[in-house]
C-alpha cells in the first residue's frame, strides 16, 4: 500500500446529513500536508497517522485537517485510495 505524501490524490468520504437529504460520498481530493513524522502502516496495510486535505467539491474547495485513513466500510470523514475501474 502506498504511504500519502504531498499532492497525492486521493477520495474524501464526506459525512453527509443526518436526515439523508444528502448521502455521503466520494470526492476527489488532493493531500496538502503530510502530517506525520515516521510512516507506518499497521496490518491491513493502512496509514497510521492522518493527512490534510483540499477536497473538491461541486460548491468548491473544503480543506479538512487531521483526516484518517479509512477502514473497508469507507466511513464520513476519512480518506481512501481510489479504486482501480
Amino acid at each position: 500500500m502506498p504511504q500519502p505524501s504531498v499532492g497525492r490524490i486521493v477520495h474524501y468520504t464526506s459525512y453527509g446529513t443526518p436526515n439523508g437529504e444528502y448521502p455521503s460520498v466520494c470526492r476527489a481530493a488532493i493531500t496538502a500536508v503530510d502530517n506525520y513524522q515516521t510512516p507506518a502502516v499497521n496490518e491491513a496495510g493502512q496509514h497510521i497517522g492522518h493527512v490534510d486535505l483540499a477536497v473538491l467539491n461541486p460548491e468548491g474547495l473544503f480543506f479538512n485537517c487531521g483526516v484518517h485513513q479509512a477502514d473497508a466500510a469507507h466511513r464520513g470523514g476519512t480518506w481512501h485510495w481510489p479504486e482501480h475501474v
